[in-house]
C-alpha cells in the first residue's frame, strides 16, 4: 500500500515505523525543520518539508495514487480540512484524521455514518480519548486482572504471568492439553525481556508472561493453573473526571452484565459501587450531574485525611485516567501501596506502560499507542477489520475475513503454516455464531473471520498470503 501522512509527531512516526516495517510505501509530511531532521533519520522512507494541507504538496507526495491519507497533525482543523481537500479532488482515497476536540468527533464506525458520505471527506475518524477509554473500561469490566483483548462472543485474550510454583512452570507448551481439558491456545511468550510467537517446545519459566486465548468461563481456572486468582470487584474509584474518565463510567456503569461481571458480584449484591474524584471543581460539579446515582468527590484522592475519612483504600479498584500520565502511574502505585487490590493507568506510551506493570500495576493503557492500533486497523484492508499491538510491538494480532479468491481458501491450515511467521489463533465460520480455536485439519471457507498473531514484519506477506482486499 501507498500511505501519505501528514504530521510527524510521536503518532505519526510510530504509524510510518509500523507501516514500514510491513514494506508499505510511506510518505510522511511535517512543516518543521527539526521534526523532519528526525523523520529523515530515523525512517527509511520519504519525507517532505511542507505545508500538508497543501493539494500541490500533497501530489508531489504522490496522494493520485495513493490507497489512503492519515492527518494526524496537532491541530484537529488542519487534519480534517486535509482529509476534506483532498476528497474533493480524490473521493476513492481512504481518509484518516485524528482529532483531539470531542465537539468535532463523529463515530465513522456506526451504521449511520457507514450509509453515507464521509462527514468533511473523513471515512474514519480517531480520538484518543474515545479509544482508550474503551480499553480501560473493557480491562475494568473484566476484572482488571491483565490486559484482555475480546474476541467474538466467548473467547478473551488475556495477558497472565507464570506464578513460581504452579502448575504451569517449567512445563512445555504442548503439555497444556494434558493439564487442562480446557480448550486454550498459547498466542505469545514473554521471557528475558523478548516477546515471541511459543513452539510446542517452548518451556513456561516462572515469571514469563503469556497471551493465552481462553473461553470467558475458563478464566478463573486458566487463572489458577498459572498461580493467580480472579480477584473480586465490587468498589471501583475512577480519578479524573476529564473525557476519559468520564467516557470509562459512562461505559462501565451502563454494561451490561456478562459471565466476568457476574462472576465478581456476590450474591444478594447485583451492582458495583462507583464513585469518582478529581481536583477540579468544575470537572466534578459536572460529573455529579451526570452521574447522579454515584458519588463524586472534589479532592486530591492521595490526600491521606481523605483517603481515610472515605474508605478509598477499602476500594478492589483504583482507576486512574487524569491527563497526567506520569501522575497516573504513581497514584496506581500509592493505591496499591495502601491495600486497593487493583489498578488501572493511563499512560502516554508503551514505553510508559512497561514501567507500569514492572512495579505492579495490573493493566497500563498506552494512549498514543491505542490511536496507532486503530489507525492501522483502518489500513490494513477490507477484508481486516481489526489490529492489535502485542506489548513491544514487535507482535500484531489481525482480524482477517476469507472472501472467495482468497489464495487460502479451501486450503488447511497444516498446509499454509509457517512457523514462526504467524498463528492462527481462532476461527468463526461463515453465517455462524460459532467460534473455535482451530487444529492443522481446520479448513478455511468464504466468510469465515479469522484471527490470527503474526510477527509485524511479517504482516503485509501474512495479509498478501491470506488475500487480504484492499
Amino acid at each position: 500500500m501507498k500511505i501519505v501522512i501528514v504530521g510527524a509527531g510521536f503518532t505519526g512516526i510510530q504509524l510510518a515505523k509500523r507501516l514500514v516495517n510491513g514494506k508499505n510505501d510511506v510518505v510522511l509530511i511535517d512543516n518543521d525543520d527539526e521534526v523532519v531532521r528526525h523523520a529523515f533519520n530515523n525512517l527509511d522512507c520519504k519525507v517532505i518539508q511542507a505545508e500538508g494541507n497543501n493539494l500541490d504538496v500533497l501530489e508531489e507526495a504522490g496522494i493520485k495514487n495513493a490507497d489512503a491519507l492519515v492527518c494526524v497533525t496537532s491541530s484537529d482543523e488542519v487534519n480534517m480540512i486535509t482529509c476534506s481537500l483532498v476528497d474533493a479532488v480524490y473521493p476513492n482515497i481512504t481518509k484518516i484524521a485524528r482529532v483531539r476536540n470531542y465537539a468535532y468527533y463523529v463515530d465513522t464506525s456506526s451504521e449511520k455514518a457507514k450509509n453515507r458520505r464521509p462527514l468533511y471527506g473523513v471515512n474514519y475518524m480517531v480520538h484518543p480519548d474515545v479509544e482508550a477509554a474503551e480499553a480501560i473500561a473493557n480491562a475494568a469490566n473484566h476484572g482488571a486482572i491483565t490486559d484482555v483483548m475480546p474476541f467474538g462472543s466467548d473467547y478473551e485474550l488475556i495477558r497472565v504471568t507464570i506464578e513460581k510454583g504452579s502448575r504451569l512452570e517449567n512445563q512445555k507448551v504442548i503439555s497444556l492439553r494434558k493439564i487442562t481439558d480446557r480448550p486454550a491456545l498459547v498466542a505469545y511468550i514473554e521471557t528475558d525481556g523478548e516477546t515471541k510467537l511459543p513452539s510446542g517446545e517452548t518451556v513456561f519459566k516462572a515469571e514469563d508472561c503469556i497471551g493465552v486465548l481462553v473461553l470467558k468461563q475458563d478464566i478463573p481456572e486458566f487463572l489458577k493453573l498459572c498461580g493467580s486468582n480472579l480477584k473480586e470487584i465490587k468498589k471501583i474509584a475512577i480519578i479524573g473526571a476529564g473525557r476519559v474518565g468520564t467516557i470509562v463510567a459512562e461505559k462501565m456503569i451502563e454494561r451490561k452484565s456478562n459471565f466476568i461481571t457476574r462472576f465478581l458480584k456476590k450474591e444478594g449484591n447485583p451492582t458495583r459501587e462507583f464513585c469518582i474524584i478529581d481536583t477540579d471543581e468544575n470537572l466534578a460539579k459536572a460529573a455529579a450531574e451526570k452521574f447522579s446515582k454515584i458519588k463524586v468527590f472534589c479532592a486530591d484522592a492521595t490526600e491521606e485525611s481523605f483517603v481515610e475519612e472515605e474508605g478509598i483504600n477499602k476500594y478492589d479498584l483504583a482507576i486512574c485516567t487524569t491527563p497526567n500520565y506520569e501522575l497516573n502511574i504513581v497514584m496506581a502505585a500509592y493505591f496499591e501501596s495502601i491495600g486497593i487490590k487493583n489498578s488501572i493507568a493511563l499512560v502516554q506510551n508503551n514505553a510508559f506502560g512497561e514501567i507500569a506493570r514492572k512495579i505492579g500495576i495490573e493493566v497500563a493503557v498506552p494512549v498514543r499507542d491505542t490511536v496507532v492500533d486503530s489507525i492501522m486497523s483502518h489500513l490494513k484492508g477490507k477484508t481486516v477489520t481489526g489490529v492489535h499491538t502485542v506489548n513491544d510491538g514487535s507482535l500484531e494480532i489481525m482480524e482477517i475475513k476469507i472472501h472467495q479468491k482468497s489464495p487460502v481458501n479451501g486450503c488447511q491450515l497444516r498446509d499454509i503454516a509457517e512457523n514462526g511467521k504467524f498463528l492462527v489463533m481462532m476461527i468463526q465460520k461463515s453465517g455462524t455464531e460459532e467460534c473455535f480455536i482451530p487444529i492443522g485439519s481446520t479448513k478455511l471457507e468464504p466468510g469465515d473471520e479469522v484471527v490470527m498473531i503474526v510477527k509485524a514484519e511479517e504482516s503485509q506477506h501474512v495479509l498478501e498470503k491470506f488475500g487480504a482486499e484492499q
